[in-house]
């Protein structure tokens, strides 16, 4: 039945749908996982990379996460390309909103922004949809810490926890069980490392497997946007019991 309205974006089936939008969503479902949890004193970003082939030369840079400002990054998961055009654009935003008005933009008013143009692709012939979801987390002096998750129909909701890419609603349902408001940064991280170690399909967590960034705020008052090393994320994965070394063979 799909057959003869999904070569079209802007045509909806008689059942409301809009076939290219869920075929993004399903590009997006074989993607690397990544979660987003809200704490008390910042945000939390985890994301999974998805190794293809042990030939392959990991990037050098962070492949999940992407700083748009000082005061907000974003996690991504499906496809890349997709997701630089759309990255750029959010950075170009957030500059042009700090030359005009000399302060930061608003976190919901750049993802609202950046959802707009998703949008705009969902609606014109010639054109497809993003196959890219997004993970924005960011804080402002209006709403404080705040975590936006956004998908290739345009749309964006504000939420205390979220996952998106493959595996995406086992994760959403541990989250909903183990999720608490008064979680710190640290206690954010494991509950993230957690939930990825039991729905990621490897079996063990590795740093060479896992992006893991931080917003929080300076005793200056200063928003900080930090990456955790590899070495950093070894130690973590230990210190969280997730990823147990392996035992020595026996002589």
């Amino acid at each position: 039945m799909s057959r003869r309205y999904d070569s079209r974006t802007t045509i909806f089936s008689p059942e409301g749908r809009l076939y290219q939008v869920e075929y993004a969503m399903e590009a997006i479902g074989n993607a690397g996982s990544a979660i987003g949890i809200l704490a008390t004193d910042g945000v939390v970003l985890v994301g999974e990379k998805k190794v293809t082939s042990k030939l392959l030369q990991t990037s050098k840079s962070t492949e999940k996460m992407y700083k748009i400002d000082d005061h907000l990054a974003c996690a991504v998961a499906g496809i890349m390309s997709d997701a630089n055009i759309l990255i750029n654009t959010a950075r170009v935003q957030a500059q042009r909103y700090t030359f005009a008005y000399q302060e930061p933009m608003p976190v919901e008013q750049l993802v609202q922004s950046l959802c707009d143009t998703k949008q705009g692709y969902t609606q014109f012939g010639g054109l497809r949809p993003f196959g890219v979801s997004f993970l924005f987390a960011g804080w402002d002096s209006n709403f404080g810490f705040q975590l936006y998750m956004s998908d290739p129909s345009g749309n964006y909701s504000g939420w205390k926890a979220a996952a998106i890419g493959a595996n995406n609603q086992a994760a959403q349902s541990m989250l909903k069980q183990d999720y608490t408001e008064d979680l710190g940064r640290e206690e954010a991280v494991n509950l993230a490392l957690k939930v990825l170690s039991k729905t990621m399909d490897s079996t063990s967590l590795t740093s060479d497997k896992l992006e893991l960034a931080e917003i929080f705020l300076l005793p200056s008052g200063e928003v900080k946007y930090q990456v955790c090393s590899p070495e950093g994320l070894t130690k973590l994965l230990l210190k969280s019991g997730v990823n147990q070394p392996a035992a020595e063979p026996s002589a």
